[in-house]
């Protein structure tokens, strides 16, 4: 190994050593009680010291708050339960991703205009006891289901 052998492995190395692991950017929406213009510049100030944050965006009438950056969803919602307002992350999804909107989990009168809850798939979700009595009171298998008609 020659002088430009050991040159090139050592830059090699030096090389590898500056590469770090670069960060997604990624978009975290959260559901912020704001009531005034005073609360949403507040809220918006607290959001943009967050580590990462590029941009903050608060839309005060759907009580929404965007931060898009290099940032965790986890900080960003420790930095908005800062500000002593009632905080979660976003929990509406456009009605067209649910498989059943109009199930009583995804039906929310309170959500943005063509959006539900997002809940999980309802051919999922178990039926209760009661609902199981009621189906087998007026199955065609119970005899006495012509006595309760």
């Amino acid at each position: 190994m020659g002088v430009e052998g050991t040159l090139d492995y050592i830059s090699d190395l030096l090389s590898n050593m500056k590469k770090k692991k670069k960060k997604q950017t990624q978009t975290v929406a959260l559901k912020i009680r704001m009531d005034c213009e005073g609360c949403a510049r507040k809220v918006k100030k607290v959001l943009s010291g967050v580590k990462g944050a590029k941009s903050v965006d608060v839309d005060l009438k759907q009580q929404k708050a965007t931060v898009t950056g290099y940032v965790e969803p986890k900080k960003v919602l420790a930095a908005a339960q800062t500000t002593k307002k009632k905080v979660e992350l976003w929990p509406y999804v456009p009605y067209t991703m649910v498989a059943n909107p109009y199930v009583a989990q995804a039906y929310d009168k309170k959500a943005p205009p063509n959006h539900v809850r997002k809940v999980a798939d309802p051919s999922k979700i178990t039926e209760t006891t009661l609902d199981y009595r009621y189906s087998i009171m007026f199955s065609d298998e119970n005899p006495n289901a012509c006595s309760v008609m």
